[in-house]
């Protein structure tokens, strides 16, 4: 069984070109989704993919239509494979369920794959170069050792209000209470 899915990215896009493909392309039931390809949440998607049982085909207009980037449309496109569910993109004429089909789709893997080291390995020659020239990154810390000690200071006079201690010093309730307290109070 043929099991489409269509999205559109806002609601002023209009879904029925790709539905109406979907049905010409004998689609028995279409899922559709007016969201971007950027938000994880798509409900339709996850229905059309519970929908499918193994030996079905999941059905797109195109590939940008199922996956948010190259690395989550070869996630989706493997749990699809994973599951027994065939996948298939009308505008790219790719279909898993095809050797030509499977072929490409491994090679989009091996592209997604090599993207993320890539990735990975620019990101870890900066963080290298930072080190080198002294820098830790990281989050600053919010507080520095005279903004704890006057806040442990004035905690211990009873006279102030936690409130009243974190406008004096500039500091969040939260952070008052996390560097007070690692001082044993």
């Amino acid at each position: 069984m043929l099991i489409g899915y269509a999205r559109v990215s806002t609601p002023d896009q209009n879904l029925d070109l790709q539905t109406d493909v979907l049905k010409v392309a004998n689609c028995e039931s279409i899922f559709t989704d007016i969201a971007s390809g950027a938000k994880a949440e798509r409900v339709g998607l996850d229905n059309a993919i519970k929908s499918c049982r193994e030996g079905d085909t999941l059905v797109v207009w195109k590939l940008d239509r199922l996956g948010r980037s190259l690395p989550n449309l070869v996630e989706t496109v493997g749990l699809l494979i994973s599951k027994g569910i065939g996948f298939k993109s009308l505008q790219e004429n790719i279909d898993t369920t095809t050797s030509g089909g499977k072929l490409i789709f491994h090679i989009f893997a091996s592209l997604a794959e090599f993207e993320r080291d890539i990735i990975s390995e620019r990101t870890k020659a900066g963080l290298s170069a930072a080190r080198a020239r002294g820098r830790l990154g990281g989050r600053p810390k919010s507080v520095d050792e005279k903004k704890q000690k006057a806040a442990l200071a004035l905690k211990s006079d009873l006279s102030y209000s936690v409130k009243e201690i974190c406008d004096i010093v500039g500091i969040s309730r939260n952070t008052y209470y996390k560097y007070t307290k690692t001082e044993g109070y």
